[in-house]
């Protein structure tokens, strides 16, 4: 038995696996170091470094969007969690997350945008949660979050600007 089908005994609402023509195989992802298998409900991820983790629903969606595995986000590091205020979800990757709300739908945040927010205190903090996805436009980047936004630049870092309440 795998590290998935452990993974899986833990998260039988994911459902039956999907692996189409091939039983229930695990797929060897394209960078030939990680494997996954998907699910009715949802798909589990492993690596040897970072062991099983499950990615689901909206927050699934907008990984795929920005490119899953090979995009700037990597490979998840935690399952799925809540988190408050509110009915708030999201999943970590190796190199950023993903937070997703009912109101507010899933956005991705990464580089030293992540790490300001971080710093910050996360959905927690004065900004709230995100409501766009990180914006890279020459020389900056930015992501705008329910309070404010943070803009990052060479020159001067991650800065909290815009309408902070």
């Amino acid at each position: 038995m795998s590290a998935i089908d452990d993974k899986w005994f833990q998260c039988q609402w994911l459902g039956a696996p999907v692996d189409e023509g091939a039983g229930s195989a695990e797929m060897v992802m394209p960078d030939g170091h990680g494997r996954a298998r998907d699910y009715q409900n949802g798909s589990i991820y492993w690596t040897p470094e970072l062991g099983a983790h499950e990615v689901h629903g909206d927050i699934r969606i907008k990984w795929a969007q920005v490119g899953g595995t090979r995009g700037v986000l990597g490979y998840p590091v935690t399952d799925e969690l809540g988190c408050g205020p509110g009915n708030g979800r999201y999943n970590h990757f190796t190199g950023g997350s993903i937070y997703w709300t009912p109101e507010i739908g899933a956005h991705e945040v990464h580089a030293q945008i992540r790490d300001k927010w971080a710093e910050l205190g996360w959905q927690s903090s004065r900004l709230g949660y995100p409501i766009s996805d990180v914006r890279s436009s020459p020389g900056q980047l930015s992501c705008v979050f329910q309070h404010g936004t943070i803009v990052w630049t060479p020159a001067a870092g991650a800065v909290v600007a815009g309408n902070i309440d």
